[in-house]
């Protein structure tokens, strides 16, 4: 059967190969390319035309066939081109830049009544209904998701190998050149096969988290949490910064058991128990043979539509945020990610995102391009220091540091974050209760402020909501927090809100220290750990300096500084309680010194210029006006 072929280079040459092997079978008539093709090339394949007119070599050469390994944005405008021409397709994963594209290419092959394989080649695999039989058969119970794992390193050489790598958009054309929409693409459309969901209308939601550790605008290291039309989810986690190859699987849970499926193998493995090896039949030796003989294509384009969903949903998020340098191993041929094989495997095997796993840099706020801060959702701390989401490291422009968690003196101090010493009885801000006529003691009454999800993310930053609860007890209150950075004239400013809503039913109290008998000890509200150590500290407002002075005032701006760095505090809801000779620390006192009740909700804000360098009294002034 004659074939042409669209792209001999690049991916293209591996069909080359495949054409090779299938003489007999079929027979390169043509070569479609814009760039010249080696004759070496071509070795072994005869003298095949070669031209850049798709259309017009179909016709000449009379080929039934047209194989397509061009660049993603190409596929539906050359998939139509053929399809016009008479030939049936075989077209490189993934199906298409956009899912307009894919539902062009769809509706063109049923009218034309030809057929367009696409070359998810896993899917060639007689694991896949293997897998679906062994779930039909109850091997694992009800399946209470599919986790998806992949771990691949790649030089810096990968993302420049062509104008298209590592692009989201070039030229105004939608590339869609990603971690999870290309090189692994066969992970996610894999998972989707085995979970039945591989048609338009499988999938319900997508959530994602995509990052670049390489300096491109796609994303290298991303996950996804696709929620299927019945409930079921699938969350896929894959790197290209993993310092070793590892293969890529899918993970199916069930309520008695999971499967393993390693789809580059065609190894399948039920818990524990002995792993199973695949045949696997090539896309193309499949699509002669349906054009031959009716044989049914093992991936028309139809079953590629849930892929092509979870691939939108991706082009339209929001832009992958940048993995800061610190995080990384920069020694080697590519950028290297310290231990993400082993973050990837838990989110497959946890069903969660990066940033539910309590990573740091799944979760920045950029600024300029270059992350500033760091916020961990999901700390693993003791219930002794009140575990809640914080922001840490926070950097100058500079990249100073001007955080600090865990120190020696306050081990339940977090950067910077939202903490209570006492809401409802219950301690939100870490370590020993104070009791009034007793002092300090250890309680048993520590709380948690648990993340349950963005309602809103972008580089500048997020909307979150969180419950504060007691373990085992009921919620007190349900927080919505917002948090975002931006740029000032100097430096950048951090801003932080947050509304806590009564679950109670009834009044709920607030307390400090202060109000139950230690005095000036009115801490509990937006509080900001700053480094120890750090030389030259100072605090001060526009009326008042000094520790003494300041501390338990009220003024619309407070600056806390060194010698390298200035963090200017801006509110007027509340006085400030200061730290300075026994640590470095500034942070809004709600209740001061009588207890604050609210019946239904608490509402406050605060922002934080952070900037290199010291500023005197007049510069913090001007900044605080127009920050």
């Amino acid at each position: 059967m004659r074939v042409v072929l669209a792209g001999a280079q690049g991916f293209g040459s591996h069909y080359l190969d495949r054409l090779r092997r299938l003489t007999g079978l079929v027979e390169l008539a043509g070569v479609c390319d814009v760039r010249p093709v080696p004759p070496e090339s071509l070795a072994g394949l005869g003298s095949p035309e070669i031209s850049a007119d798709l259309p017009g070599l179909i016709e000449r050469t009379g080929a039934r066939i047209a194989i397509l390994a061009t660049p993603i944005p190409t596929h539906a405008e050359l998939a139509l081109a053929a399809l016009e021409a008479g030939a049936h397709v075989l077209v490189e994963k993934p199906t298409a830049a956009t899912l307009a594209d894919f539902d062009r290419m769809e509706r063109a092959a049923a009218k034309a009544g030809l057929a367009c394989q696409v070359g998810f080649q896993s899917l060639g695999s007689a694991a896949v209904p293997a897998v679906r039989e062994l779930i039909a058969g109850g091997a694992i119970g009800r399946v209470t998701g599919i986790g998806v794992g992949g771990s691949w390193p790649r030089p810096a050489a990968y993302f420049t190998r062509s104008p298209w790598a590592g692009r989201r958009v070039l030229d105004g054309v939608d590339v869609v050149d990603g971690a999870l929409t290309n090189p692994f693409a066969h992970a996610l459309a894999t998972a989707l096969a085995v979970a039945g969901a591989d048609e338009r209308g499988a999938v319900a939601s997508v959530e994602t988290e995509l990052f670049h550790a390489n300096g491109i605008e796609s994303d290298d290291t991303s996950a996804v949490r696709v929620t299927l039309a019945g409930g079921t989810p699938l969350v896929a986690a894959v790197t290209l910064c993993a310092a070793e190859r590892d293969e890529p699987y899918v993970l199916v849970h069930g309520e008695k058991g999971r499967i393993r499926f390693v789809y580059t193998m065609d190894e399948v493995q039920v818990d524990d128990g002995p792993v199973q090896r695949f045949d696997r039949t090539d896309l193309l030796v499949n699509l002669v043979e349906h054009v031959r003989s009716g044989v049914p294509l093992l991936v028309p384009i139809q079953r590629t539509g849930g892929f092509m969903e979870v691939m939108e949903a991706i082009r339209v998020a929001p832009d992958p945020l940048p993995i800061a340098d610190d995080h990384q191993d920069l020694s080697g041929e590519g950028r290297v990610l310290p231990g993400i094989a082993s973050v990837v495997d838990r989110c497959a095997s946890e069903l969660a995102l990066f940033s539910e796993l309590g990573l740091s840099w799944a979760t920045p706020l950029v600024v300029g391009g270059s992350p500033v801060a760091e916020y961990v959702t999901s700390p693993d701390l003791p219930l002794t220091a009140a575990p809640r989401p914080y922001l840490h490291p926070v950097r100058t422009l500079g990249g100073t540091v001007v955080t600090e968690i865990r120190p020696a003196d306050h081990p339940h101090h977090l950067g910077a974050g939202l903490a209570v010493t006492d809401l409802g009885g219950r301690n939100f801000w870490g370590g020993r209760t104070y009791v009034r006529d007793q002092g300090p003691a250890w309680l048993d009454d520590h709380g948690v402020q648990r993340h349950l999800a963005f309602t809103e993310r972008d580089a500048a930053g997020f909307t979150e909501t969180l419950s504060w609860l007691r373990p085992g007890e009921d919620a007190l209150v349900r927080e919505e927090r917002t948090v975002r950075a931006r740029p000032a004239a100097r430096g950048w400013v951090l801003e932080f809100g947050f509304t806590l809503h009564n679950l109670t039913g009834a009044p709920l109290t607030m307390r400090s220290s202060a109000t139950k008998g230690r005095a000036g000890a009115g801490y509990g509200g937006f509080f900001w750990r700053a480094p120890a150590g750090s030389p030259g500290l100072r605090v001060f407002t526009a009326a008042a300096e000094g520790e003494e002075r300041v501390h338990g005032s009220r003024a619309p701006w407070l600056a806390l500084s060194s010698e390298a760095w200035t963090l200017l505090f801006a509110q007027d809801a509340d006085p400030w309680f200061v730290r300075v000779a026994e640590y470095p620390g500034v942070g809004t006192a709600l209740a001061w010194e009588t207890p604050l009740s609210f019946d239904a909700r608490l509402d406050r804000k605060v922002s934080v210029v952070v900037v290199d360098g010291r500023l005197s009294r007049e510069e913090a002034a001007e900044l605080a006006t127009g920050r």
